[in-house]
């Protein structure tokens, strides 16, 4: 029987990108003008830092935008919770590569069935 990889990857330089454009284009936009807003990437994670919950939503819409542009599956993208604390809010997020393992599992038994 043939064997398969399952292959699930992001291009990290086209993060990286997309990640660079964001912050380009949120620190020209008027109603980010002097605020304190970024977005850091470390590896695979992505940190979205604003004074407001609405900020970051906004920011991350961009963000968005600009991975899909960039030929990025915004479905890799694992949102986390939005943290706030006095004055400033704060939201993780993952991005995952790889099928998980019961994925794989149930992958590979219907391709055989």
């Amino acid at each position: 029987m043939p064997s398969f990889d399952i292959v699930s990857e992001v291009d990290m330089h086209e993060l990286n990108n997309a990640v660079d454009q964001s912050n380009r284009e949120i620190s020209n936009r008027y109603d980010f003008k002097g605020v304190d807003v970024s977005i850091q990437q470390n590896e695979s994670v992505l940190v979205l830092e604003a004074p407001s919950a609405f900020q970051i939503e906004q920011m991350m819409e961009i963000l968005i935008q600009k991975m899909a542009k960039r030929s990025i599956d915004v479905a890799c993208l694992e949102k986390g919770k939005v943290e706030e604390a006095l004055h400033k809010a704060k939201r993780v997020v993952t991005v995952r590569q790889g099928v998980e393992a019961e994925l794989a599992k149930k992958i590979v038994k219907l391709i055989k069935e």
